[in-house]
């Protein structure tokens, strides 16, 4: 029979937390971000439009915070994707939508 630490339980659910809250933290920045980004950027820069992405990152959001509060785990796999899904716009789609010039027929790449 093995004796388990309480201690060290806790202090692991912790970090299990801390990480739940910082992948919130990613995912709430993501979709606020989205929230003011033009509609026609999206299109512009070759990406999916903004009501996908509103979708996407909604979920995403919304399993954030069921993460953060306590109602999934670490362990499953909704708040890996929900994390996934908020990294790939914020590294790919966020400064591809940030370069089109707002209120221009200028894409990234030139005039669209």
């Amino acid at each position: 029979m093995t004796i388990v630490n309480p201690t060290a339980l806790s202090i692991i659910n912790l970090f299990f937390w801390v990480l739940l809250l910082g992948a919130f933290v990613i995912e709430a920045w993501a979709f606020g971000d989205l929230l003011r980004r033009p509609a026609a950027a999206f299109p512009a820069a070759g990406k999916q439009t903004k009501p996908i992405w509103l979708i996407i990152l909604g979920v995403a959001f919304v399993i954030g915070i069921a993460g953060a509060v306590g109602y999934l785990s670490l362990i499953s796999i909704f708040p890996i994707v929900a994390f996934v899904a908020a990294a790939i716009y914020l590294v790919d789609v966020r400064p591809k939508v940030s370069s089109t010039k707002p209120g221009s027929s200028q894409g990234p790449y030139g005039p669209w």
